[in-house]
């Protein structure tokens, strides 16, 4: 499994943000972010989506666990004359928007 502080640390670096900055921004205390970022603490899934928003990542990309596509097995059956590969398509576009919704903390709905 990924260190996620280091990942974290790397996402800083790339969006050429601060750990203060980014502590002001998320409302996430830089002493905090500090203990993250060396591994001391673990993240919380609130401040790694808060983190993911203010450096333009995904929280995938901040843990570690690669894209939704890589991650994700499907196996869809034909009918109707529908094509395979229409329907993973389909599937991963709900699947997206179901992870977006979740990266963006939106509750789900009943």
């Amino acid at each position: 499994m990924a260190n996620v502080g280091m990942l974290i640390e790397r996402a800083l670096k790339q969006a050429d943000l601060s750990q203060r900055a980014v502590a002001a921004s998320t409302g996430i205390s830089q002493p905090t972010l500090s203990r993250i970022v060396a591994g001391d603490r673990d993240a919380k899934l609130p401040e790694i989506a808060a983190i993911a928003q203010a450096t333009g990542h995904t929280i995938a990309e901040l843990t570690g666990t690669g894209t939704l596509a890589d991650r994700v097995q499907c196996a869809p059956r034909s009918t109707n004359e529908s094509d395979m590969q229409e329907m993973r398509t389909a599937l991963l576009h709900f699947l997206e928007l179901d992870a977006y919704l979740d990266d963006q903390a939106v509750p789900a709905t009943v």
